[in-house]
């Protein structure tokens, strides 16, 4: 489904998490008004669509009433017009109680995705999030209860967390059912209090690999759940690719395709390992994640084996490789 993001940076929220910096990740200072959003969607959206407008960045449900109600009621015209076909916001699993569900409702909302970030008390302390890791399950509940989609964010990485707690944060998301996941690694932004605990030596953010080898067992475990991973790593933008508004940890804008391209590496050295081809044939769609970013995982297993072969072939299902006479299934031969 097509996404039309509106950016309305920090707006309605009432904390400040150690790791924020909205502006900075949107490259927009202040939330449009209702006005400017009607201009910007009337310019992007197709004449007929199914896509969703998607109000990100800030707690919607905790946004001035009239302001909130004026932003759904832009929507509400597009959808009515047939242009998009539905409306998503972001916000926090305190921030949906039974009237601010119903509101949603009412609103013409489809879709809520809930920034639980992590499962652990302790993390969400010291991240600053104001809630604790349960608040998720009511919120669940309430919007299944009022017919809504359902999406989850998590941020591995956090102070006080690591490769467990992160694990651990998404089992317990994934027994909440949701239709989505997001996954975003902890990056230390600059101007955040993040930042400081990073110079003071108080914190460290994963390193890249770190980060892309957690990211693959997380991607593995949704797959078997059933639960699709929507976004992995944050949006490239200028100021993140440049530098001026990251100062550490595991960022990279490719950084989906080298948690996948890690899950092709470790069915391909299985597979290799134990028969004699070396050779794999992989539908054209995965054939650049199996090769790797740059072919890095080529030349992982060209010197790991000797010599290895990576072949597009349109008759090779997706997610699936060829080997030794057999067909197996990506997820199958990485776990």
């Amino acid at each position: 489904m097509r996404i039309y993001p509106v950016f309305i940076p920090h707006a309605g929220c009432p904390y400040r998490c150690v790791y924020c910096r909205q502006q900075a990740l949107c490259g927009q200072a202040v939330p449009a008004n209702p006005d400017e959003v009607a201009a910007f969607l009337d310019g992007v959206l197709p004449v007929r669509g199914d896509g969703e407008i998607a109000f990100y960045g800030g707690t919607f449900t905790l946004l001035d009433k009239e302001l909130s109600r004026a932003y759904l009621a832009v929507a509400a015209f597009f959808v009515d017009r047939g242009r998009v076909s539905g409306v998503r916001v972001s916000t926090r699993p305190d921030a949906l109680e039974d009237t601010a569900v119903a509101a949603l409702q009412v609103g013409g909302v489809t879709t809520v995705e809930i920034g639980c970030q992590s499962f652990s008390d302790a993390v969400l302390l010291r991240a600053g999030r104001g809630h604790g890791a349960t608040e998720a399950e009511g919120a669940v509940r309430r919007l299944r209860g009022a017919g809504l989609n359902v999406g989850l964010q998590l941020m591995p990485g956090l102070p006080g967390g690591d490769r467990k707690e992160a694990l651990f944060s998404l089992d317990r998301a994934l027994a909440l059912a949701p239709d989505f996941v997001r996954i975003y690694p902890t990056v230390v932004l600059s101007e955040t209090p993040l930042e400081a605990a990073f110079r003071a030596g108080t914190y460290r953010p994963m390193d890249l690999d770190e980060a892309v080898d957690l990211g693959a067992d997380m991607l593995w475990r949704c797959h078997r759940a059933g639960v699709a991973v929507i976004r992995h790593g944050l949006q490239a933008s200028p100021e993140l690719d440049d530098g001026s508004a990251r100062v550490a940890g595991p960022y990279h804008p490719a950084f989906g395709q080298l948690v996948r391209s890690r899950l092709w590496l470790r069915a391909l050295e299985r597979c290799a390992a134990t028969g004699k081809d070396r050779r794999a044939l992989v539908h054209p769609a995965d054939f650049s994640d199996a090769r790797g970013h740059g072919n890095g995982n080529l030349a992982l297993l060209t010197k790991e084996f000797g010599s290895f072969d990576i072949v597009s072939h349109r008759e090779v299902p997706r997610q699936q490789l060829l080997t030794n006479g057999r067909l197996l299934s990506l997820m199958d031969a990485a776990q």
